[in-house]
């Protein structure tokens, strides 16, 4: 397997599909890195040079934000909503969902697992 941003990218496919397996890296971009390092996008991972590699693995370094560093700078911005107490950090902070989506039906992947409101403690009682 080669490895790419520190990441193994799978051998078997092609290296546009391979370059999505890194963390901020899409169909788009993984397309425009092909370009812009004179890669045939259409080729396998195992068919590729180290040559190819070093000019993929350049590319990335140069010009994209990925993996470990993406997730630090998502984190950092995420914490300075919650500190500022913007809207949207206090909606980050209580679990609910933060792009104005409706959440009286719906939003159950953010707001968990439903749960009733009150004691509903019936006893059977035997006669």
């Amino acid at each position: 397997m080669a490895r790419v941003a520190g990441i193994e990218i799978p051998n078997d496919k092609k290296i546009w599909v391979s370059l999505m397996s890194i963390y901020g890296i899409g169909e788009v971009s993984a397309k425009e890195i092909c370009k812009k390092s004179d890669v045939d996008e259409t080729i396998l991972v195992k068919d590729m040079t180290e040559a190819q590699l070093d000019k993929i693995r350049k590319c990335l370094e140069s010009g994209y934000v990925v993996e470990g560093e993406l997730r630090r700078e998502l984190f950092k911005d995420i914490k300075r909503l919650k500190d500022i107490r913007a809207y949207r950090g206090i909606r980050h902070k209580l679990g609910l969902t933060v792009r104005g989506q409706r959440t009286r039906h719906n939003a159950r992947t953010r707001k968990g697992k439903s749960r009733p409101v009150g004691g509903l403690k019936r006893t059977l009682e035997k006669t």
